[in-house]
């Protein structure tokens, strides 16, 4: 008797002549076999196309500060490293660092986060609201950061990253490195008196800033061998009096973190300062001129960076990293 079968999933339906189904189902198992060993072969092939990091190569972190839109600095910054093909291993943002590190890692080139910035404004990421606890609220940011990364969780970036945050109420640096990416980048923007502080595991966290302005210890904990730090110095106030709040919450801040700025700038290998303080903190208007100010500074910087790769057994003579250390914490 004929039998009638339907292959579905790989497996046989139908109903007819025992013998002849059981030889059916023996060449569609053989079949499948040789699918998944073509599928596995396509896959070695494609991992040895791409060229492993030599084992020799040090591991290269890269910090990366606050600022609001002079962040967008950063941008040129990761551009040119891009453009050399210098290793990152690891990154860590705080605030607007944090944000870009983000999207970065995720796997946005360099030229996608250039458009990216263009369009952006102040009004993407924030809204005015009212509230004892702030002028602002960030969480238009979730929806900018749903559409603009393009994987969800820390555990699915392409490079390790690091996220900075300070809690609120007992002064202790947080790290976010494991869960959801979103929450843990507006926590990191938090800034205090202009944005309401993000809830996370009961926690009410505010901008990184605060305990690590350029994050440079948290890669230490991270294994980097050498340690890159952007740092965005500005000034708030553009020299004369302060326009509003804001003017005088963020140059406030500015003042306490050039008094603090040892306890990072200890943990870098180099750092890289553009020329960002002709930029307002709300200059989203001058994307290009900012990520040329970013590119200029990290040219000039190359030859050091040259260096660590020439000869990557140098012992690194970094002086040990004293004091509290980052309070590692999951999203989820």
């Amino acid at each position: 008797m004929d039998c009638i079968v339907k292959v579905r999933n790989g497996i046989l339906l139908g109903r007819g002549n025992p013998a002849r189904r059981g030889i059916r189902e023996v060449a569609v198992k053989s079949l499948d076999k040789i699918l998944r060993s073509v599928q596995a072969f396509g896959r070695e092939i494609s991992r040895k196309a791409t060229p492993p990091v030599s084992a020799k190569t040090p591991a290269i972190g890269v910090a990366l500060g606050g600022g609001f839109a002079r962040g967008i600095a950063h941008i040129g910054v990761l551009k040119v490293l891009e453009e050399e093909q210098i290793p990152i291993r690891a990154v860590t943002g705080t605030s607007v660092g944090a944000l870009i590190g983000a999207c970065y890692c995720s796997g946005l080139s360099c030229e996608e986060l250039e458009n990216v910035s263009r369009s952006v404004r102040f009004t993407t990421f924030a809204r005015w609201t009212l509230s004892r606890y702030g002028f602002a609220s960030n969480d238009r940011m979730v929806t900018f950061l749903d559409r603009t990364l393009k994987v969800k969780t820390f555990e699915e970036l392409r490079i390790p990253l690091g996220v900075t945050a300070t809690d609120f109420n007992t002064g202790e640096a947080v790290v976010f490195h494991s869960g959801s990416i979103v929450d843990p980048v507006r926590a990191s923007c938090a800034y205090p008196g202009m944005f309401l502080p993000v809830e996370i595991r009961g926690r009410y966290l505010v901008d990184g800033m605060l305990s690590h302005p350029v994050p440079t210890r948290p890669l230490v904990e991270m294994g980097a061998d050498r340690i890159l730090a952007v740092h965005l110095k500005g000034s708030w106030a553009g020299g004369g009096a302060p326009r509003h709040l804001f003017d005088v919450i963020g140059q406030s801040f500015a003042i306490a973190q050039d008094a603090m700025a040892s306890l990072w700038r200890e943990a870098a290998d180099l750092v890289v300062e553009p020329v960002v303080a002709g930029f307002g903190y709300d200059d989203f208007k001058r994307t290009g001129d900012l990520i040329r100010a970013g590119e200029d500074a990290m040219r000039a910087a190359l030859p050091e960076v040259r260096k660590w790769l020439a000869a990557p057994e140098t012992a690194i003579d970094r002086k040990p990293v004293v004091g509290p250390r980052p309070i590692p914490m999951s999203a989820d």
